[in-house]
């Protein structure tokens, strides 16, 4: 089983509406199992005219904070790909072999 960690890694802000208002989030899903992790970044930009609710001083955000604005569904999508690339850890995937022609002189 593989447990998923989502991270913030860097922020972009502008000073306006608001002072530091965050425009860019860079995160980052990793996925461990017993024996192998991966991970992918991904990046979120927000937009002030999609702001919903008060403004969250850039002081008193939190990291669980910033990720509740990262769409659950790039989360997802996110989480899906580290999965893919520890299953191709755990598996290698077979690549297709270039073999001489039979025909051709050895």
């Amino acid at each position: 089983m593989t447990t998923f960690t989502t991270r913030i890694k860097a922020m972009y802000t502008l000073q306006q509406p608001d002072p530091n208002y965050v425009v860019n989030a860079l995160w980052e899903v990793t996925g461990v199992d017993s024996t192998h992790t991966a991970s992918i970044g991904g990046n979120t930009q927000f937009n002030s005219a999609d702001q919903e609710g008060a403004i969250v001083p850039y002081a008193s955000l939190t990291e669980a904070i910033v990720i509740s604005w990262i769409p659950e569904s790039a989360i997802a999508s996110a989480q899906a790909c580290v999965q893919g690339q520890i299953d191709s850890m755990i598996t290698p995937p077979v690549s297709p072999a270039n073999t001489a022609l039979p025909w051709s002189a050895a």
